[in-house]
Formats: structure tokens, sequence, C-alpha cells
């Protein structure tokens, strides 16, 4: 299975990008993974927040497969403690998904098509986060999901 990190923004901010760079260099000893970020449209900032949120839906859209299993990161979402993160992860794994993409929405969220699209709506907290700080919280959440499934001690529950 590989594992695809989705985001709409600009490249990583040069005070996270160690940290992302660290924990997708330590899942990719678990799962062949990818980040993939998808530039916000060039007119962003002309347009309605709704419109805005459809025209990035069509740019993810374009970029999903329609067997990818989809995990969208949503304030709405369910909330998993690790444990359970590692168990849907795992859960796909036996499943022999091909592909499983984290998807971070832009500024203003997600737009409903996609959320209607996502496999699992998922809440990393009641708390709004900067893009790039959620960054680096799904990775390292991923990663610390992958020592949990192989029995390893970065994680103490």
């Amino acid at each position: 299975m590989k594992v695809l990190f989705y985001t709409i923004g600009k490249p990583d901010d040069v005070n996270i990008k160690q940290g992302i760079d660290e924990f997708t260099k330590r899942i990719a000893r678990y799962y062949p993974l990818e980040w993939k970020i998808i530039a916000p449209p060039k007119n962003a900032g002309s347009i309605t927040e709704n419109e805005l949120k459809t025209k990035e839906a069509e740019l993810i859209l374009g970029n999903l497969k329609k067997e990818d299993y989809l995990v969208a990161l949503d304030e709405r979402g369910r909330m998993l403690t690790s444990v359970q993160l590692a168990a849907t992860i795992q859960a796909r794994a036996n499943e022999s998904v091909k592909q499983l993409v984290f998807l971070i929405g832009g500024a203003y969220g997600i737009d409903e098509s996609i959320l209607k699209r996502a496999n699992f709506i998922w809440s990393l907290s009641s708390l709004t986060f900067p893009h790039q700080l959620v960054r680096l919280i799904l990775a390292e959440q991923v990663y610390r999901a992958c020592t949990i499934i192989k029995g390893e001690k970065y994680h103490h529950a």
C-alpha cells in the first residue's frame, strides 16, 4: 500500500519542514509515501469562499483515482486515538488498498463534494491549526500509527 498526503497550499514552511521531512523519512520505512502539494487556484484572492472550495475540489478530484481510499481531514470528522488510527491504517492494508490518501484542505476547508467522496472523515482536534502545522501533525501521527502496528516502542499508551 502506498500512502499519499495531499494538501492545498504553499510549499512547506522552513520552520516546520525539518520535522515533516524527518517523519516522512520514517514513514517510508513502512510504506512508500508521497506528498502532493496542490497549488491553490491562481485567482484565489478574487473569488468567493465557496467558489474557491469548488475549484480546489476540482483540483483534488483530478488527482484522485477511483480506487483510492480517501481520508479527508476536517474539523467535523471523527476523532481517533493513535491506536484507532493504527487500526484504521492496518485495516486498509488488510483490504489491499493500493493508495491511502490523506487530504488536508485549503484555508476554508474541504468542499462538500470531496467530503461525499471521502471514505473516512477524520478530525485531528476541535482546535484550528495552521495548515503547515497540520502537515507535521499528520506525518507524526501516521508514523506513530506505523510503530503501533509493528509493536515498536515509539508510542507509549
